[in-house]
């Protein structure tokens, strides 16, 4: 009998073993890639024009099949070990899908319409909805399918819009459309620094209703409050920044080069190129086993703080260069 407890002992340690490393190999991060040289040679095995528009839509989807194709494919959803029992990755996963989510809105209702009174692409209005089922759906419809189906669309899109018969399929390249997009980026980067930043706890002033004295609010909020990141979320809020920053990475180096002629007019580009370099240092290695979080300037490094600080540089240099395009 202990013979056989000892064999079953052994299984579940091998089992455990197996798990491990699989897990570990699907929390590898996908690597960068080039995203004119990726877009060109899509083009190329297309046989289709390469057009402006071209680059930022097939960057939109490389990093949305990127979500489904990485090693494990999309964990998200999964509901057996060991990917159930792991949560980086699928953090991860939600960071970059939001980033998603945001260009593939600001694809519908600005990047391909010529001005308000105009009507949507129909590929478009049928791919935006699609990303935005839940990242956790499992059962019919699951995330994958749904995901699947908007790149689909997204590539419909950008076939029409290579197509020089096909006029009502367009690519706005204007400074008020890419300003409209960057401010949904800003929007996403702040929160994620304010989450970021909350590892140590700080007190935090009500700055909700500052700028007139006759702003309201719903209900009652109080001048004061301790915020605080849950020591359990704050691994999931490192990586959904370390996702959201690698998909917004690519989408800047995609509308640089859309947008080229648009940037040097407004003398934008370098601030756009800055940009950039902020969140490349977001994907430098992380070279510890786990995500420390010491408290402010205390023995033990915090790497949520230092995240954080790339991300407000960026965010921070985001909002002067939407300013800028605002300009004449």
């Amino acid at each position: 009998m202990s013979q056989y407890k000892g064999k079953i002992a052994a299984a579940l340690v091998i089992v455990l073993i197996v798990f491990y490393a699989i897990a570990v190999y699907w929390s590898t991060e996908p690597a960068r890639f080039d995203v004119v040289d990726s877009a060109k040679q899509q083009a190329q095995q297309r046989n289709e024009q390469f057009v402006i528009g071209y680059t930022t839509t097939s960057t939109l989807m490389t990093v949305a099949q990127t979500l489904l194709d990485k090693p494990g494919g999309y964990l998200s959803n999964d509901v057996l070990p060991p990917s159930i029992l792991m949560d980086d990755m699928p953090a991860w996963e939600y960071g970059a899908l939001e980033m998603v989510r945001d260009l593939a809105l600001s694809m519908r209702k600005d990047f391909s319409r010529s001005q308000s009174q105009s009507t949507e692409h129909e590929a478009l209005k049928k791919a935006q909805p699609q990303f935005n089922i839940s990242s956790e759906a499992w059962a019919w419809p699951s995330a994958e399918a749904e995901y699947q189906k908007a790149i689909d669309y997204l590539q419909i899109y950008r076939s029409q819009i290579a197509n020089q018969n096909e006029r009502e399929s367009q690519f706005y390249s204007r400074a008020d459309n890419l300003r409209s997009w960057l401010k949904e980026a800003e929007k996403r980067l702040g929160s994620l620094s304010q989450r970021l930043s909350a590892s140590v706890g700080q007190d935090k002033v009500n700055t909700d209703l500052a700028g007139n004295s006759s702003n309201t609010q719903a209900t009652y909020a109080p001048l004061q409050q301790q915020v605080r990141t849950s020591w359990w979320d704050i691994d999931d809020v490192f990586y959904e920044s370390r996702g959201a920053t690698w998909a917004l990475l690519h989408f800047l180096q995609a509308v640089e080069y859309d947008f080229a002629d648009v940037l040097e007019k407004k003398n934008a580009r370098v601030s756009l190129q800055q940009i950039i370099r902020e969140l490349e240092a977001t994907q430098e290695t992380v070279w510890s086993p786990m995500i420390l979080n010491g408290n402010g300037f205390g023995y033990v490094a915090n790497h949520s703080l230092v995240m954080a600080n790339y991300i407000s540089r960026a965010n921070a240099a985001l909002i002067e260069l939407s300013e800028l395009l605002a300009q004449g």
